[in-house]
């Protein structure tokens, strides 16, 4: 079987420390959930809506809210604004448990999500974080350096810790989440070649198993692919395939279960679990999500 240690998969089982350090990069946004029954089309019109819901959003805080429900050691890393929604993500994300680490920013992301309850969306970014200083940067790579596992997701701060990893610099096996990659986007390129471990999924692609292989093409030691409601599928450098079933759920609200996989799927890693394991439990901590109008249910009490 396949067995990952500190961003390797190799052959055999090799024992994991539970207790790795794992840093998450990226966003953290104050968002507003609208809920309709059908996307907008693209002409002038009235819609109602079903309802909405003003939370925390972010790939990267989904991952930090999972990965510490999980019992994993997890610091985010975010640039967020001295505002009112940076105070509110702040104190939703401290509420629910999750250590961060601010970086300055002159304002925090926000995002309007139209969403349909059949987990179609259109993100409207309404506002995005300034530029991160060059301290800021160095202190984040530092971080990076000096942890087990780095999560570095797709933002301009993203940017800047792959193509330094790329430059040479040494630091943790870095896991990405490309989204709804294409195989061809130039904007993911350096988060590929950088990563050892990759997440997607399907939305882009036809044949995800061929995406999958020309992600490893290019360097990562394993791709991993969502395929919303019929589950997930797994592939590694050494040829070996895994796949699983989405676990049945009723769907309060689709945001963030991606995230959730991830963080489940990293979490069983950690603790030994082969590769269909690792799938396994990204499907049922998916659930948590999904089950859920926040990004996590701990938000819920924040």
């Amino acid at each position: 079987m396949t067995t990952f240690r500190h961003g390797r998969w190799l052959t055999g089982w090799v024992p994991i420390a539970s207790d790795a350090r794992v840093v998450v990069c990226g966003p953290a946004s104050w968002n507003h959930l609208i809920v309709l029954d059908r996307l907008p089309e693209p002409v002038p019109h009235m819609q109602f809506a079903l309802d909405d819901v003003h939370t925390v959003g972010g790939t990267s805080a989904g991952k930090a809210l999972h990965l510490s429900d999980l019992g994993v050691d997890v610091t985010l890393h975010s640039l967020i604004g001295d505002d009112d929604e940076g105070r509110r993500v702040a104190a939703a994300l401290r509420a629910a448990r999750v250590p961060i680490e601010v970086y300055p920013s002159e304002r925090t992301e926000r995002h309007v999500n139209l969403m349909t309850q059949a987990g179609e969306r259109v993100s409207l970014y309404v506002a995005t974080p300034s530029e991160a200083s060059v301290l800021a940067v160095a202190r984040v790579q530092r971080a990076v350096a000096d942890a087990d596992i780095a999560v570095v997701d797709l933002s301009a701060l993203g940017v800047s810790l792959v193509e330094h990893r790329l430059r040479g610099a040494e630091g943790a096996p870095i896991w990405t989440d490309l989204h709804d990659y294409d195989g061809a986007s130039a904007f993911h390129e350096p988060f590929l070649r950088a990563a050892e471990v990759v997440f997607m999924n399907d939305d882009a692609t036809g044949d995800p198993w061929a995406l999958m292989q020309s992600c490893l093409d290019r360097g990562p030691r394993l791709a991993v692919c969502t395929l919303g409601s019929r589950g997930a599928i797994a592939l590694a450098a050494d040829g070996e395939r895994a796949s699983v079933p989405a676990v049945p759920v009723d769907v309060v609200d689709t945001n963030g279960a991606g995230d959730a996989f991830f963080a489940g799927f990293l979490a069983a890693s950690l603790d030994g679990a082969e590769l269909s394991g690792c799938l396994e439990a990204g499907a049922r901590q998916a659930v948590v999500a999904l089950s859920s109008e926040h990004l996590h249910p701990a938000v819920t009490e924040a």
